[in-house]
């Protein structure tokens, strides 16, 4: 419901990350590098654009082949963390998204 309510705003924009523990830290060593690099570059985003964090789970949940997140036509995703603009083909996976002038590149397209 929320991802309908954003995309009639603007471009959104999705990244997908292994869950945090109560500590705040994700068990997923990629998306811990990737979350301050995306955050950087979103402030150079024009204002209509809307941002979606979306935690995956933890580990066991995300690896399950049959996890909503792989299985659903809508992400179809491989790898975490992915940043997608949500309803295109359009993303950037694992590495990638720690990658400044990538995630420029998709945020601005």
């Amino acid at each position: 419901a929320k991802v309908a309510e954003l995309e009639k705003k603007g471009d959104l924009f999705v990244l997908f990350s292994g869950s945090k523990n109560e500590k705040g830290e994700s068990w997923c060593p990629d998306c811990v590098v990737a979350y301050p690099v995306v955050q950087d570059c979103l402030t150079k985003v024009d204002d209509d654009a809307n941002f979606l964090y979306v935690e995956v789970g933890d580990r066991s949940f995300w690896k399950d082949p049959n996890c909503v997140f792989r299985t659903a036509k809508e992400t179809q995703l491989k790898s975490v963390p992915t940043l997608m603009k949500w309803g295109t083909p359009q993303r950037l996976q694992e590495e990638q998204c720690a990658d400044k002038n990538l995630v420029s590149m998709l945020l601005e397209e």
